[in-house]
């Protein structure tokens, strides 16, 4: 999740933007959750603080969906990212928002690329907010992958094609 943060921001920094991310994490090692953040601008960044309330959220596993949680940090209509196995449980959940729902893991493993799902959610992640141009994100994911640089960058393209999108109700 953290890489994800750092690709998309040198994507939108690459689409001329500013961007300012970090991360927060627990003091767990390896697989406890963390939160990353990112904020985007046309203008410089001059504030440095959390995020309370988010405009877009992205959500690596649907398991950790706290649905009460998620209506208090952001209003109805927010679009928001979820990489899940099971689209219809998770739009069940979460109907008051706009869904971008990717399954991910299908994806890394067929490109074999392991548990590496973060540039899968990248490329949907430009369908769904469509605030930053596809090309942008591959030129960003190959620039900023240590290895499998193509299938990396055919990731973000699948994870692109692959995303459905739910409209929330208002």
């Amino acid at each position: 999740m953290v890489m994800a943060s750092q690709m998309l921001g040198l994507a939108f920094f690459k689409a001329g933007m500013y961007p300012q991310c970090y991360s927060l994490f627990g003091g767990e090692r390896r697989g406890a959750p963390v939160v990353s953040f990112l904020r985007v601008d046309q203008e410089k960044i001059l504030l440095k603080c959390e995020i309370k309330n988010p405009n877009e959220l992205l959500i690596f596993d649907s398991s950790l969906i706290d649905p009460d949680e998620i209506r208090r940090q952001v209003v109805p209509g927010t679009r928001i990212l979820v990489n899940t196995a099971n689209a219809s449980e998770v739009a069940g959940r979460l109907p008051d928002f706009t869904l971008g729902l990717v399954d991910a893991s299908p994806v890394a493993e067929k490109l074999r690329l392991g548990r590496v799902i973060n540039t899968t959610i990248l490329g949907a992640y430009s369908r769904l907010f469509e605030s930053l141009p596809l090309g942008k994100v591959v030129e960003a994911v190959t620039e900023m992958v240590p290895g499998k640089k193509e299938e990396n960058a055919r990731a973000v393209k699948e994870g692109y094609d692959l995303v459905t999108l739910i409209a929330g109700r208002k």
